[in-house]
């Protein structure tokens, strides 16, 4: 039963306490509906088959990618997320106050008064989010084929009976990647000294990455502050990875902002940007082609759209950006395509000022880039970070399945995950972890493109020869 706190603020409707309405008759090809919701004086009608989570209540529930859901209210810890790649991306919807909503830069934010006419907007990660600036919401909407579902939904929100909740005359809208000047100019003045040893360390020569040895964890959303102090404290970590992005990503990162990545940079923690690019699996909206040229323009996509999450993040030239290829078993059918997407990814990568990474199985991804490192030693990634659960925090040949004595990837270019999907509790903060053990030097890695990223993405090139 709901709240009285909720009841009284009428953030949910008691159409959520009853079983699903079938809709009226109408066209064969109109969705059935589902439970109707009340939400800061406004009414939404969903599919039938979509969860609605109120995250005032769960603050722990995690905002999943892969299931039809409606998340009411700020995102809280998300301490329930696990994974890192998932098969089949849903049409899900987040409703939250404009009030207080951070800043996303892995994903475009469109201002929007006309729900008839929502703007048009490219997202690589096929999630973007819409400022309801007169009613005083933030939409986030993630979509697998096409934005068409859930953009409909949004369409059809009318005023809900009764008194709205009050909301600002002049809502504040969102900022973006890029604060205003006089923005920024407040920020500045109220930093810190690590905030500001941040945005040296985000703005010098080196980019935002020195060298690094020693223990690294990723997680699927980018932990709170009080989490990420307390680790540093009482963990063996000093390296984090943070998904920035891609269209098979599982969690949606509504704590992933520029300060956040400054904040990180300036405590000391190494960060891995990750981005989780199509799969070598059949999913027309999250699967790698198995054509090695379609592959190839995949692997270009990826690249882009990584650089440019990394720049709204404030990621200089030179990062090394991660990319997630889980493992598959049909060698004779990935093992082409998977080379081809990597390479392309890595080429375009250092076109546009980043270094390249790849995540990869040692069964797989490992065996393919080794079988033809050979071919195009320049267009190999220049990291590679290597799955294979052996419990030894080690990047010696052996323990990360690379053929002994060719010396690939030697000289501080490695990383091994030596341990998946666990929970781990340190200064009384649990969170869900994969663990790695990293020794990489990204600054005396080569990078075609120069010295640091440029304005965009530009024309693309050709495919490898």
């Amino acid at each position: 039963m709901l709240s009285a706190r909720l009841l009284s603020a009428g953030l949910l409707g008691t159409a959520l306490l009853a079983p699903a309405v079938p809709a009226a008759a109408g066209p064969a090809s109109r969705p059935a509906a589902g439970p109707t919701v009340d939400y800061r004086g406004l009414r939404l009608t969903l599919p039938a088959g979509w969860r609605v989570v109120d995250l005032d209540r769960n603050p722990d529930a995690c905002l999943r990618l892969d299931l039809p859901s409606l998340y009411l209210g700020h995102a809280g810890t998300q301490a329930e997320c696990t994974g890192r790649a998932v098969r089949t991306r849903a049409d899900t919807l987040h409703l939250e106050p404009l009030d207080d909503t951070p800043p996303r830069a892995d994903i475009p934010t469109v201002a929007a008064d006309d729900l008839r006419a929502l703007p048009a907007t490219r997202a690589d990660s096929n999630e973007v989010r819409y400022a309801l600036r007169r009613s005083g919401v933030m939409a986030t909407l993630s979509y697998g084929a096409g934005p068409g579902v859930v953009r409909g939904l949004l369409a059809q929100l009318r005023t809900a009976p009764g008194p709205a909740p009050a909301t600002p005359a002049t809502p504040a809208t969102p900022a973006a990647p890029a604060a205003p000047a006089a923005a920024a100019r407040t920020a500045a003045a109220a930093r810190t000294a690590a905030t500001a040893a941040a945005g040296a360390v985000l703005a010098g020569p080196r980019g935002a990455q020195e060298a690094f040895t020693g223990q690294g964890f990723d997680t699927c959303t980018a932990p709170t502050q009080r989490a990420m102090d307390a680790w540093q404290g009482a963990s063996p970590f000093g390296a984090v990875g943070v998904y920035i992005g891609g269209r098979a990503r599982a969690c949606a990162q509504p704590r992933l902002t520029a300060n956040w990545v400054r904040r990180q940079i300036g405590a000391g923690w190494h960060l891995m940007p990750i981005w989780v690019g199509p799969q070598p699996w059949h999913n027309a909206d999250t699967g790698l082609s198995t054509d090695p040229s379609e592959a190839n323009e995949q692997g270009k996509e990826a690249a882009e759209g990584a650089a440019q999450a990394a720049r709204s993040l404030g990621l200089a030239g030179g990062t090394l950006l991660y990319n997630d290829l889980e493992n598959y078993t049909d060698r004779a059918t990935w093992d082409a395509p998977v080379v081809a997407y990597l390479t392309a990814w890595t080429v375009r990568l250092h076109e546009l000022g980043y270094r390249s990474a790849a995540y990869v199985a040692a069964s797989s991804g490992v065996k393919a880039l080794s079988a033809h490192h050979h071919q195009a030693p320049e267009a190999m990634p220049d990291v590679i970070w290597v799955a294979v659960w052996n419990g030894r925090a080690s990047v010696a040949d052996v323990d990360m399945g690379l053929p002994a004595g060719k010396k690939l990837w030697a000289g501080r270019r490695r990383a091994h995950q030596f341990r998946g999907d666990h929970e781990a509790t340190y200064g009384d903060v649990t969170l869900k972890i994969d663990r790695s053990w990293l020794d990489v030097e990204p600054a005396a890695l080569a990078r075609p493109g120069g010295p640091g990223p440029g304005p965009g993405p530009g024309p693309r090139p050709g495919p490898l020869s």
